[in-house]
């Protein structure tokens, strides 16, 4: 079995090789200790297990497995237990409280060996749905994660200026940069702020923020010119629903 260690402790890290040091068939293929190392090296070694510590800065535990979730499973550990029901909504296999002893360890690991086998193909979907959930949960969103590749960029919801559906996607636009995320429009419009962000078209939403003014552009249709000249289409439905919130 191929492990990854995560957890922005040194010490931390060391406890969980000791225990492993117990099991002959397991091999520890990288230590990080922080989420943006793990969502690279779970990314690039496609390790069968991972023990993720849930506070750790810039990335949670969560929005690890959100943005490194497709094949991997977890066992979450933290000192603080109000997280446990949340991880258990991300399908972790074990939940470890610290601290924690070698027996409740070997536990965690036995359950983690029994269980690895099971849904085998939506397992990964299984962790990405509950995440969204437990994000849907939180709104409005602070921020939207965003993997490229083993890259993670983290987008203040504030910056962003413009969200366009694609299929399955949405194309986010950000100080003059655009990112790709894997997530549909209807589902990212529930999780931000209604009072910042509108959805003026079928495929379009926009920071009000950065709207500038809305212009006719034919007989029966209108744009919205954002403050970067940008030109955005507006349906007849999200030209009323802009015209009640700009001036």
């Amino acid at each position: 079995m191929r492990i990854i260690i995560v957890d922005d402790e040194m010490l931390a890290r060391g406890v969980v090789r000791e225990y492993l040091a117990e099991h002959p068939d397991v091999e520890v293929v990288a230590e990080c200790a922080n989420g943006f190392e793990a969502v690279k090296a779970i990314t690039e070694l496609a390790p069968d297990l991972v023990f993720l510590d849930i506070q750790m800065p810039k990335l949670d535990g969560f929005e690890v497995a959100e943005l490194a979730g497709a094949k991997t499973r977890y066992i979450f550990a933290t000192a603080f237990d109000q997280y446990a029901i949340k991880a258990f909504e991300f399908h972790a296999l074990d939940y470890l409280l610290k601290p924690f002893s070698q027996q409740r360890f070997d536990q965690a690991l036995a359950h983690a060996r029994v269980n690895m086998g099971k849904g085998d193909g939506d397992g990964g979907a299984a962790v990405q749905s509950m995440v969204r959930e437990a994000a849907g949960r939180n709104k409005p969103l602070g921020r939207v994660l965003i993997r490229d590749g083993a890259k993670v960029h983290v987008i203040n919801s504030d910056k962003i200026e413009v969200i366009e559906a694609q299929d399955d996607y949405v194309q986010i636009r950000s100080e003059g940069k655009s990112y790709l995320k894997n997530q549909r429009m209807a589902e990212l419009e529930e999780q931000l702020d209604p009072g910042q962000f509108l959805r003026i078209h079928r495929s379009w939403i926009v920071n009000i923020a950065c709207v500038d003014r809305i212009e006719q552009a034919t007989k029966d249709s209108y744009v919205a010119i954002l403050k970067d000249g940008a030109r955005v289409p507006v349906s007849r439905s999200g030209y009323q629903k802009i015209r009640a919130v700009i001036q």
